[in-house]
């Protein structure tokens, strides 16, 4: 009931997740993304290895490790989608043998893309060439063009009602933290978002750091 992608930008180090779902408020559950990492947890979802993969790679962990101790530390593994992209652009993934059919995964530069009850098992195969394929693009956009992909490609067996957009950068709080809940067109009810904040995205990162040159409202 969700796909998404989790990514590394090699230009600017920043860390995003897309995310969608026939299921309300997924990207609440599912992604996560901090200054050295990110990560996605789906299928039988379990929140609590967003934060605590986060945690880990800010210990210096790789992508591997890290998703050895989030399986460790989870009931049910063999449910779980889990994937994780480090600071160096390492990926680590797991697709349990009881994931939700059809399920699938599909790893590129920098990103994994993980599905489950998918109407086609090409949809992570979709959203990774997009995302590659526009790599001259600003990455939020990326994300956004690889969730459209996904889309496009079949998405999921039953109607997507949630969408997110997640982007850190070098802070702990994220620069692009876009959501949408519940809507008969989740994904371009997001886009629709992105394309609005897109350009006001830099005046509130330059209003947290310098807020008497910061431009104005």
């Amino acid at each position: 009931m969700t796909y998404s992608l989790t990514a590394r930008c090699a230009v600017t180090g920043a860390f995003g997740n897309v995310v969608t779902s026939s299921s309300i408020a997924v990207a609440a559950r599912c992604g996560w993304v901090g200054p050295l990492g990110a990560i996605a947890t789906q299928n039988l979802t379990d929140p609590a290895l967003g934060p605590q993969g986060l945690a880990l790679l800010r210990q210096g962990l790789g992508a591997g490790a890290v998703l050895d101790l989030l399986l460790r530390s989870t009931r049910g593994a063999e449910h779980r989608q889990v994937a994780v992209v480090d600071r160096m652009g390492g990926l680590a993934w797991h697709s349990g043998a009881r994931a939700l059919a059809e399920h699938a995964v599909a790893a590129g530069r920098d990103c994994v893309a993980m599905g489950n009850l998918l109407a086609s098992t090409a949809v992570p195969a979709a959203m990774v060439a997009a995302f590659e394929e526009s790599a001259a693009a600003p990455f939020a956009e990326r994300l956004m063009r690889a969730l459209e992909a996904g889309l496009a490609a079949g998405g999921e067996c039953d109607d997507e009602r949630a969408a997110g957009l997640r982007v850190a950068e070098r802070f702990d709080w994220p620069v692009v933290d876009l959501r949408v809940d519940w809507h008969e067109a989740p994904i371009a009810e997001l886009r629709r978002l992105w394309d609005r904040y897109a350009p006001q995205q830099p005046a509130y990162v330059a209003r947290a750091l310098d807020p008497d040159g910061a431009p104005g409202f």
